[in-house]
């Protein structure tokens, strides 16, 4: 196996890891999840979960890849033994299959970005958005352009030293991402009617519960800690032994849970000031925001920092996916990184130009009632995602748990009382409610 990297600062871990867990699912996923599940009644249990089970999750994960000083294939292989190794395998096609559709939702923010840029799609009339985006993505040569633009962006900053490449940039984007965030919110937020959409996020409504949203704050706070595929696990694998696993992994939780809030707040005051639909659905930022500002003062000027703003989040999040896989055949090929960012870059865009074609000349192709790019999202999203967070809680909880143990107690000094409750987070909360996601996810 070849020399590993490790992260040059405590710091540059903490952001490349919320870089990571932030990704499209604060500014993009959660405001319409929020939306179509009562605001607040959505918001606060997924707080309340992310900072119980979800840190749990994310502590498990990262003190797996600091002991196993591997990919995941090769961590899983050393600490569980070599029956593990298949569950590592299903971690690098998760990863895989995840950056071939999220690299298509990549290339659609960089065509927003460049449009606001641009002076273009700005328009209020919701006709001429969904001709917009339907001109986007139904072009195969535009849609899969631009997704092999971001796939390249992603690949140029994996290219580098992990210390040069994933920690230098997310020491750049991660504050330019909440400086840019801070900027639009402050603009929203000064909209005549904004504040019922702050009541919306933040006041709370009985009324509104409902189990199907609690299900879905379930399912978003694995999906807004990036646990279950092992891009976390690989990070962890460049830590150094002597960090302090707890506050770090405390820092991630915070800022990836602040980054989504933010997020909201980003959107639905200005959604509630125009009187348009909080439910729109996941076409909630492309198809509602340009409505949003193409009514503002100065709408373009805070149209290009919004898409920076996903331009910025997408790129912290697909490095993280594909550093996953370039690990893996780094340490279990002996490629050389260039190579494998070369190859595995190739691969996600002949693949993932299927996905991009879904919303297009792909249309109409189906498997199961589904299109490509819906069917490598259902197998990520409710199958191999939640499937990897149970075999994390069960390699972490049960197999490994003398082993795991002191590894967490590397750095931290943690008390007995402390280990203790985090292992029964591992082998009884956090199973109990992946399986929940699961199961309903199936159904």
């Amino acid at each position: 196996m070849a020399d590993r990297s490790n992260w040059k600062s405590r710091v540059g871990f903490i952001l490349a890891s919320a870089g990571a867990a932030v990704g499209l699912g604060a500014i993009w996923k959660f405001p319409y999840l929020a939306g179509t599940n009562g605001g607040s009644v959505f918001m606060f249990p997924y707080v309340i979960l992310s900072f119980t089970v979800g840190l749990a999750l994310l502590i498990a994960e990262i003190a797996i890849g600091r002991s196993g000083k591997g990919d995941i294939v090769s961590a899983y292989t050393r600490i569980g033994g070599r029956s593990w190794a298949v569950w590592g395998y299903l971690g690098v096609l998760t990863g895989f299959c995840v950056l071939c559709f999220y690299s298509a939702i990549g290339g659609w923010t960089l065509s927003y970005m460049i449009d606001a840029m641009l002076g273009n799609g700005l328009v209020a009339d919701e006709s001429q958005l969904n001709a917009h985006f339907g001109a986007l993505v139904s072009n195969p040569y535009i849609a899969i352009g631009y997704q092999a633009l971001f796939l390249f962006l992603t690949a140029w900053v994996v290219a580098y030293d992990i210390s040069k490449g994933i920690e230098r940039i997310s020491k750049v984007l991660m504050p330019l991402l909440f400086v840019l965030v801070i900027v639009v919110i402050v603009r929203g937020v000064t909209i005549d009617g904004a504040e019922r959409g702050l009541e919306y996020l933040f006041k709370w409504s009985p009324e509104a519960f409902s189990w199907e949203g609690l299900l879905a704050a379930m399912g978003f706070m694995f999906f807004s800690l990036c646990v279950g595929c092992g891009c976390m696990l690989t990070y962890g694998s460049y830590l150094p032994r002597n960090t302090n696993l707890i506050s770090g992994c405390a820092w991630i939780t915070f800022l990836a849970t602040i980054a989504s809030i933010l997020g909201g707040l980003m959107i639905m005051p200005a959604v509630f000031a125009f009187n348009l639909n909080p439910s729109a659905g996941p076409g909630l930022t492309f198809l509602t925001m340009p409505a949003v500002f193409a009514q503002l003062p100065m709408g373009q000027l805070f149209a290009v920092a919004f898409y920076v703003c996903l331009v910025v989040a997408a790129i912290t999040s697909s490095v993280s996916l594909l550093e996953l896989v370039v690990a893996f055949m780094v340490d279990r090929w002996s490629m050389t990184r260039i190579r494998a960012v070369v190859l595995a870059s190739l691969a996600m865009l002949v693949v993932g130009s299927f996905c991009g074609l879904s919303f297009g000349p792909l249309a109409d192709f189906k498997i199961l009632g589904r299109t490509v790019f819906d069917n490598f999202d259902f197998f990520t999203s409710n199958l191999s995602l939640p499937i990897g967070g149970l075999v994390v809680c069960a390699l972490a909880g049960y197999k490994a748990w003398p082993l795991l143990r002191e590894e967490i107690r590397s750095g931290s000094n943690a008390s007995n009382s402390t280990l203790q409750g985090f292992r029964l987070m591992i082998t009884i909360a956090c199973p109990l409610l992946i399986l929940a996601v699961l199961i309903t996810g199936l159904i």
